[in-house]
């Protein structure tokens, strides 16, 4: 029995969507093709994936535990595909990056140096954003690659690989902010005082409130607005370290946190060598010291 990639994708993507019309919204497609493919799928296996007596179609109890193996074959296949086009002649004339304010530009800055020297005739790129912006960068085909916080397996479109070392945040609040003469002693005590928030382009846009909340699509944007006391934010400590040394982290429980960073790229079009080769170097353990 052979299953083949597409129907794999197509299984995902339904599952993740939560309906066969968003599902080929996503791919693309027409809902009756979505809606083949995956009856097809189930004909090969000989099994029921999906439930469809109700409104939406919901996994089968087969279907809950074939999904996860469905995802594993799509990033082996991935994998296998990033290999193939690291060793594949001809590199691509252009290489777009969009990286997260979270990823420590020490890492990039050694991953620059050694590029530019292995692809001396490869125009590089580096565009700055947040989790949906990422995201929809990469998805348009904007930038080949991704860096971005917080996220596992974002959809069917987008392949994805966790890198090794972690972004840590912390809270902090500028010298002349009343939580740096008075430390709350608890994340409770913070919603007296105004908080700094990211909000990235493609996120919803935030409903009115009472003042108690300030946006911004960048972590660099909330690190200006924390140094000029406007409120209390969640920031990068390296980002902070570099930038900001004045801040003052909140000695809060739980914090500093470690949150994992994941790069992402168009399934469909798996990384060139130039972008295969920047890949791998991210994905490679942190030296020690």
């Amino acid at each position: 029995m052979s299953v083949s990639n597409e129907a794999l994708a197509t299984l995902v993507m339904v599952a993740e969507q939560g309906s066969f019309s968003a599902a080929a919204r996503a791919l693309g497609k027409r809902q009756s093709t979505v809606s083949e493919c995956v009856a097809n799928l189930e004909i090969d296996l000989g099994i029921s994936l999906f439930e469809r007596s109700g409104r939406q179609p919901q996994l089968t109890a087969a279907g809950e535990q074939l999904l996860p193996l469905a995802r594993r074959a799509l990033a082996a296949q991935d994998q296998l595909c990033l290999q193939a086009r690291a060793l594949a002649a001809g590199t691509e004339p252009r290489l777009s990056l969009v990286l997260s304010d979270t990823f420590h530009t020490g890492s990039l800055e050694a991953a620059l140096q050694a590029f530019a020297t292995q692809f001396p005739h490869t125009e590089l790129e580096c565009l700055v954003g947040e989790q949906d912006d990422v995201l929809a960068l990469v998805r348009q085909g904007r930038a080949q690659l991704g860096l971005l916080c917080g996220l596992a397996i974002p959809d069917g479109l987008l392949a994805s690989q966790p890198l090794p070392q972690p972004a840590s945040t912390s809270l902090y609040v500028a010298p002349q902010h009343a939580l740096a003469s008075q430390p709350p002693q608890d994340e409770a005590q913070l919603q007296a005082y105004r908080q700094l928030r990211l909000n990235t382009y493609g996120d919803t846009a935030p409903a009115g409130g009472a003042g108690q909340c300030w946006y911004a699509p960048s972590y660099l944007l909330l690190l200006e607005m924390t140094q000029l006391g406007f409120g209390w934010a969640e920031l990068p400590d390296w980002l902070v370290a570099r930038y900001a040394p004045e801040l003052l982290p909140l000695a809060l429980p739980g914090w500093p946190q470690q949150r994992s960073l994941h790069a992402v790229w168009r399934r469909a079009q798996p990384p060139g060598p130039a972008a295969a080769w920047m890949l791998q170097h991210f994905l490679q353990p942190p030296a020690a010291g």
